[in-house]
Parts: structure tokens; C-alpha cells; sequence
């Protein structure tokens, strides 16, 4: 029998912990029990994790609890967790990757912490200069990678061609039917627009994309990225971050407006009833939780980051995204995709 896919769970992270966590859990497992091709190693109070899990009729034979005594707080700043999160339910979800007990690490603890924690714990892989944080977002077509969100404030070209081999990977992993293509984000599509390390990893690029890992359709502006014609984005964390905090905000007050408005009076509430089912589909498109999950690319080790406000729904969804990225060979992806920077020498 082929090697079950190992899934390591922090189920202390995150609000409404670990409630919500093994909640997510059940519904992965009645969604993919008919597989039985993967594992989690659950890490955190043995006895809330057991209580929790008495409420489902998921077999003991998915799962292994590895009882810890701490827990990294919301409000943990990273200088001082590296020194007391050792016996914490994050560290040793993380660490459990270099025992080589798991494939890929889950948490929706503190974010600053858990990136923190995972550089120290699995190191950068070989060649890359910083790792990138990188998330789902939706597109007209299907599903954009979006990187960096966050984690590099500052970056220069070698950064962004990274990004650029990283994002790729990723989105092979994830979409293997589909064809890369790869844009960097900036103020206009003309090739003298930017600054002068954008227009150095642009130009970079289109040499480095002959190697067949990406398309890359150079530059692309804020407001194609849900367009569906590139389907990786990258650019620095600063840009992303901001980005990503806005489309998020414009959602919500889409949603939240047109709820307001077919409220509003009889007639609009009656005319619910006709694009009942329109809606229901445009508001599944936009529901968050489906895109739940960032992915720390560059370590020795994927690490998914989970919202920490999120419900069982939207952790589910970053246990499907864990699932995905090692059944893909994402780790493999990585390092064959940054192998062609060190053959240009980049």
C-alpha cells in the first residue's frame, strides 16, 4: 500500500480551539474516508482533543494524539515564543516534520510566531534568500496564487524571481491540468512603469521563463488580477499584504450591501425569492473560508497557515489544501523549479 498522506495538526491554534479544529477534522474525513490515504498526528491537551473527538465517528485508525502542554497566544510576540513554545502544541506540530512523522504542518495560531518558528525549526531550502507567504485567490476562470502576502516587507529582484519559481510550483501542485502563467504586479502594464528592481525582475523573468516552468506575461495591474488570464501574482509583501487586505474588505462590503438592500422592502424581499439561487452561487464564490490557507514557500517543509478566526468550514478547507499540496509533490515542484535559477546563474 502506497504511504499515507501525514497531516500535522496544531489543534490548540486559532479562536474556538480545538473545537472547531476537530470539527474541520470530521469533515474532511466523511468527505475522503472511502481513500484511506492519509493520517493526522494531532498535537495539543490531550484530554480537550479526546473530548471533542468523542462527539465524531472518525476512526482511530486516521489519527494519533501527541499530548503537549502549552499553548502559543494570539498575542505571543515571536522573540519571546522561540524561547518558551518548545513544549507548545505549535512547535511540536512543526518540529514534527523533521522526525519525519509528518508530510505537511497546519496551524491558525499566531502568524508572526508560526512563520518564526517554522524558519528556525526547517530551515530555508538551499539557494532561497527568503521565503514567501502565499494564498488562494479566486479568479474568473478558477483560482489565483497570490505571493507575497506578507512576509517580506521589502524585497529585491532575486526575491521576486524566487516568488516568481515558488508561485509556480505551487500552483502546478495545486492545478496540474492548467498552464502557468506568471505576472508581476505594478502600477501599469508598460515595461518603463515601476521601480527599478521590478524592471529588473521583469527582465529577468522573461529570460528565466524559457526554461518551460511558467508563462510569464510580464506586468500586470490591480484591478485584472481576477481576470483569470494569469494565475500567479507576485510581487513584495508590502504590495501583497495591502492587496489582499483590500479585496478582502471590498468583498464584505459587497455582500454585506446587498444583503442590506434586498432587505430593504417588501418588493426587493419578494424579488429574492426569483434569484434565490443566483445568489446562493454568488455568495459561494465569494465565501472566504474556501480559500482558507496560506503556504509558507522557500523551508524545508510546507507549513499552512489557517485563519485563526475562522470555523470548522474554513478549516476543513486548509486541511483539503494540505491534502492537495503533498499529493502534488509541492516540495519537489520547489526544488526542481529553483534548480533552472542556479543553471542562469540567477
Amino acid at each position: 500500500m502506497d504511504k499515507k498522506i501525514c497531516i500535522a495538526i496544531d489543534a490548540m491554534g486559532g479562536e474556538n480551539a480545538p473545537k472547531k479544529n476537530i470539527e474541520g477534522i470530521n469533515l474532511f474525513y466523511k468527505k475522503n474516508q472511502n481513500h484511506n490515504d492519509f493520517f493526522f498526528n494531532i498535537f495539543g491537551d490531550k484530554d480537550k482533543i479526546n473530548s471533542e473527538l468523542k462527539k465524531y465517528n472518525i476512526s482511530n485508525n486516521c489519527f494519533k494524539i501527541f499530548h503537549t502542554s502549552s499553548i502559543v497566544s494570539d498575542d505571543e510576540t515571536p522573540i519571546t515564543a522561540v524561547k518558551t513554545s518548545k513544549n507548545s502544541s505549535m512547535w511540536n506540530c512543526v518540529y514534527s516534520q523533521v522526525k519525519s512523522e509528518s508530510d505537511i504542518s497546519l496551524s491558525a495560531g499566531n502568524t508572526g510566531v508560526l512563520l518564526v518558528i517554522s524558519r528556525m525549526i526547517l530551515k530555508t531550502i538551499n539557494g532561497v534568500s527568503k521565503p514567501a507567504l502565499a494564498g488562494l485567490w479566486p479568479n474568473m476562470n478558477g483560482m489565483n496564487i497570490v505571493l507575497d502576502l506578507g512576509a517580506n516587507i521589502e524585497c529585491d529582484e532575486k526575491n521576486l524571481i524566487e516568488f516568481s519559481e515558488m508561485g509556480s510550483a505551487l500552483h502546478k501542485s495545486l492545478f496540474p491540468k492548467e498552464k502557468t502563467n506568471v505576472a508581476l504586479l505594478n502600477v501599469g502594464s508598460e515595461e518603463i512603469k515601476g521601480t527599478e528592481t521590478i524592471k529588473r525582475a521583469y527582465t529577468k523573468l522573461k529570460e528565466i521563463s524559457k526554461n518551460g516552468d511558467f508563462i510569464f506575461n510580464g506586468y500586470i495591474e490591480g484591478n485584472k488580477i481576477t481576470e483569470g488570464i494569469n494565475n500567479v501574482i507576485v510581487t513584495d509583501g508590502f504590495t501583497g499584504n495591502i492587496a489582499l487586505k483590500t479585496a478582502e474588505g471590498t468583498a464584505k462590503f459587497i455582500t454585506d450591501n446587498l444583503k442590506i438592500s434586498l432587505k430593504e422592502n417588501i418588493l426587493s424581499k419578494f424579488s429574492l425569492l426569483f434569484s434565490y439561487f443566483s445568489l446562493k452561487k454568488f455568495k459561494e464564490k465569494l465565501d472566504p473560508r474556501k480559500f482558507n490557507g496560506a503556504i509558507f514557500l522557500g523551508l524545508n517543509g510546507p507549513v499552512v497557515k489557517s485563519h485563526g478566526s475562522t470555523d470548522s468550514v474554513g478549516f476543513h478547507h486548509s486541511i483539503d489544501l494540505c491534502y492537495n499540496i503533498v499529493k502534488g509533490n509541492l516540495m519537489s515542484q520547489i526544488k526542481d523549479n529553483l534548480s533552472h535559477l542556479n543553471d542562469n546563474k540567477i
